[in-house]
């Protein structure tokens, strides 16, 4: 029975089920209507784990605004395991309004804790930690300047702070006009200072104390923070160079800095005792025969050397250059580049280079994605980074050897110390956010309409966010990239909307394939941003869609699509016994990710065109995967296998890779559904290996849902081990198995509690209920592969990003609650 949804999200909300029997069933429905606060209540508990064997202090975690579901005036406290800890109102992008909330949490190494978020205000004061400043003389009078033709030089007057200063064009280095010559931006740790003039140098302010010095820096002329102080020292000799982790141009030869530009505006951002932040605009940069404007953003959290900067340009430039001054008797230090493209790296330099002679270790932080090449020219060590649509963002930091407390003293301890940083920026510390809001929002799962209609809301919000703008022309805001003819944008997710809208009836449901998928095939059935010799298997997913579009139009060019994929199939490399290569490049290499990715295709394929002959083919693929990939001790699958024995990740012996990845048995549990829907019941030979396969993973994939949630974890055997977390998208797999073969007969119905566990796990552990009418699933693994960068170690699964709203968990979350509606409509 179909049921018609009058509106999409809209902006408000998804309404109210129309259809026979919705009207008594209205409180399934998931409602976003608003709530009327509730002083002293709590606004939101988040689950935390820190995933490092080394303790994170004043661990930095931000909350929007939006996810917690408050308003920009709610006061917010906070507490750890019963203790409380400091909050803070920040501007995390810099356009002066406040978004969302800080807190500092300290985590011993692998240690889980609660943290409560309550709408009641601290009464305790915070100390200042950070800070971020400028001031300039007023009072006095400009004069010609004694060294500089052209440029003037201020005398008399006295500084007062401002809140944005822009120089003036006679303005140069050494104008005696700006105090310590540029903002100026500190922790407890150190600080720094950016010179506001030609140089754009990148200066550092080594403390002896951990309060706020800045303020009274330079009162009395540039020459005395060069000489140790009580605070510290101007502790680096810039010169021409990067300085401490500055940009520029990367030329080919040689940085370019950003020397000319039409002006110059720093801007104090916030102010606060976790955060501090301050931006520099660059009005019409000249360089590489163009110009863009430059936007910088800067900020500090308390605890931390990081200055993590965000770089915004209006022309998309290639090469920005990164990097540290190179002085004399230094040490380069390059961090490991063989890692994941999400995980960060580093360039550094140690050595005796503080001005007082001191040890100093300077670094900046970057993706491995974002890297070109690293370098150096005369001046500097470099880091040459490439901008994605003009956007960039980078950490740098120093550490000197007088720092108070224990400064580090020697190259290990320093190799130690960003090696730690990295590994925090990459390891993000886990957080599983639950609001209040979303809570008194989310109805009984256990009703064949409250399913559908967490389905609905979903799909209409990822249409509202950006499921349309993956279509040929628009941009995989996943990726960063424009989008490609992907498994997951252009193929699965599409026809998750498609299906859905079988049971809706909606337009907007049912279009979505012709308006994302058919927008990459040509009249001539070729296919955009495609290309058969690579071999992957990853590109023939979208097939799917394109049988969809060919059933639902009659279209020529759709068949030959379809057709130009099943001759990828018909010559992709495989084994020695016949399994599919993952991919060309991937040698003699089975994947549990590419059964799902070849065999749903090849079933509807041979089915409908070629008289079910490849079925043989489809079945022995799985029979081949559960002889290499099962682990016969817990049932479970490991990742990939390699028939050589060669790669990095395969065990010598077996050429197995080391983990049980859940969204790769996730694949591997749908796929099995997905193709007995073209193996005919005449045909038992064939079924029958599928459903044993789908007996067996019922069974083994029972043993390790979690007891206290009926979700699963990223690496499915180590749910105690640091780092591990709950995941989405194998969650809404795993449910989409259990529901669909319940409903086909697969199994009993003795595991309809597991399913009803484990889609009940799945909204109370994921969704996120926006006030806009929107909801949002998190904590989703955002990748996870083998091979370049990806060594299959536990360590590495931990290492990938986690996302929220990525299309790999939004096509399964659909389908999860599309299958429990089914399965409860029949029940």
């Amino acid at each position: 029975m179909k049921r018609t949804f009058t509106l999409g999200l809209s902006g408000i909300l998804l309404t109210s089920l129309i259809g026979a029997g919705c009207s008594k069933n209205d409180e399934a429905k998931p409602s976003v209507q608003s709530a009327t606060p509730v002083v002293n209540s709590t606004i939101a508990t988040a689950e935390l784990a820190n995933p490092s064997q080394f303790p994170r202090i004043n661990n930095a975690l931000v909350f929007s605004y939006y996810d917690l579901a408050i308003e920009a005036n709610t006061p917010v406290s906070a507490t750890f395991e019963g203790a409380e800890v400091a909050t803070q109102h920040v501007d995390t992008d810099g356009d002066g309004s406040k978004d969302s909330v800080q807190v500092a949490v300290e985590l011993a190494p692998a240690q889980r804790g609660t943290l409560v978020l309550s709408n009641t205000k601290s009464e305790k004061q915070w100390p200042a930690l950070t800070q971020a400043e400028i001031s300039h003389k007023q009072g006095g009078e400009w004069v010609p300047h004694p060294k500089v033709e052209g440029a003037k030089a201020y005398e008399g007057g006295t500084f007062v702070n401002v809140t944005e200063l822009t120089p003036p064009d006679y303005y140069t280095d050494h104008s005696n006009w700006i105090r310590y010559e540029g903002p100026g931006i500190e922790s407890d740790k150190v600080g720094y200072r950016i010179y506001l003039d030609w140089r754009n140098g990148f200066d550092i302010f080594g403390k002896s104390v951990s309060t706020p010095v800045l303020q009274n820096v330079g009162q009395d002329g540039y020459e005395s923070y060069h000489h140790l102080a009580d605070w510290g020292m101007d502790i680096l000799k810039v010169g021409s160079s990067l300085g401490a982790g500055g940009y520029g141009f990367w030329n080919g030869e040689s940085v370019e800095l950003v020397a000319k530009a039409d002006s110059r505006t720093a801007k104090i951002i916030e102010n606060g005792p976790l955060r501090s932040a301050l931006s520099i605009d660059y009005k019409n940069w000249k360089i590489n025969n163009t110009q863009t404007d430059l936007h910088a953003l800067f900020s500090m959290n308390a605890g931390s050397r990081l200055v993590k900067t965000e770089l915004t340009l209006s022309e998309n430039l290639p090469n920005i250059a990164v990097g540290v001054v190179k002085h004399k008797e230094t040490e380069l230090i390059l961090g490991n580049t063989d890692i994941p493209g999400d995980a960060y790296s580093y360039i550094a330099s140690w050595g005796k280079q503080s001005l007082n002679g001191d040890h100093l270790g300077m670094a900046v932080f970057f993706r491995n994605k974002d890297l070109n090449k690293t370098t150096q020219d005369k001046s500097s060590y470099i880091a040459v980074l490439e901008p994605i649509r003009g956007d960039l963002d980078y950490y740098f930091a120093a550490a000197w050897e007088g720092e108070h407390g224990a400064g580090i003293k020697t190259k290990e301890a320093f190799i130690e110390y960003l090696e730690q940083e990295a590994e925090m920026l990459t390891q993000k510390t886990r957080v599983n956010l639950d609001t209040t809001y979303s809570q008194k929002h989310k109805p009984a799962t256990n009703t064949a309409d409250a399913a559908l209609a967490w389905a609905v809301q979903f799909a209409d919000s990822e249409l509202e966010r950006k499921t349309l703008g993956y279509e040929h022309d628009g941009w995989d805001v996943n990726r960063q990239r424009p989008p490609k003819f992907e498994y997951d944008i252009v193929g699965i997710l599409p026809m998750a909307y498609a299906q859905l809208s079988e049971v809706t009836g909606e337009e907007r449901h049912r279009t979505v394939p012709h308006k994302v998928t058919a927008t990459y095939i040509n009249d001539d059935g070729s296919i955009k941003r495609y290309k058969l010799s690579n071999y992957n298997i990853d590109a023939v997913s979208p097939g799917v869609s394109v049988l969809y579009l060919y059933d639902d139009t009659k279209e020529e060019k759709f068949k030959l699509a379809a057709d130009l994929l099943r001759s990828q199939l018909a010559t992709q490399p495989r084994t020695s016994e016949g399994a599919f290569w993952h991919k060309k490049k991937y040698d003699s290499q089975l994947w549990l990710d590419g059964v799902f990715m070849g065999m749903p295709f090849l079933a509807e394929y041979t089915t409908k065109f070629e008289h079910g002959e490849a079925l043989e083919e489809v079945v022995k693929e799985f029979e081949l995967s559960r002889k290499y990939l099962r682990d016969e001790k817990t049932g479970l699958y490991y990742h990939g296998w390699d028939e050589k024995k060669q790669q990095v990740w395969a065990n010598p012996e077996t050429g197995l890779s080391p983990e049980f990845w859940g969204r790769g048995m996730g694949w591997f549990a749908m796929a099995t559904l997905d193709v007995l829907d073209f193996i005919p019941e005449d045909q038992p030979e064939l079924r029958q290996p599928i459903l044993n396969i789908i007996k067996e993973l019922a069974v083994d994939l029972q043993k390790v849902q979690d007891p206290a949630t009926g979700t699963w974890w990223q690496v499915m055997d180590k749910p105690n081990a640091p780092g591990n977390y709950r995941e989405a998208s194998a969650s809404a797999m795993f449910t989409y198995f259990y529901a669909k073969a319940i409903r086909k007969g697969y199994l009993p119905k003795d595991y309809l509690a597991t399913a009803q566990k484990a889609y009940d796990g799945l909204i109370n552990e994921f969704v996120l209920v926006h006030k806009d009418g929107k909801i949002s699933v998190t904590n989703q693994c955002y990748v996870a592969g083998l091979g370049f960068g990806r060594d299959g170690s536990y360590n590495y699964y931990m290492s990938e990003r986690v996302a929220e709203n990525d299309p790999k968990s939004s096509f399964s979350f659909i389908l999860a609650g599309l299958e429990m509606h089914r399965l409860l409509s029949n029940k």
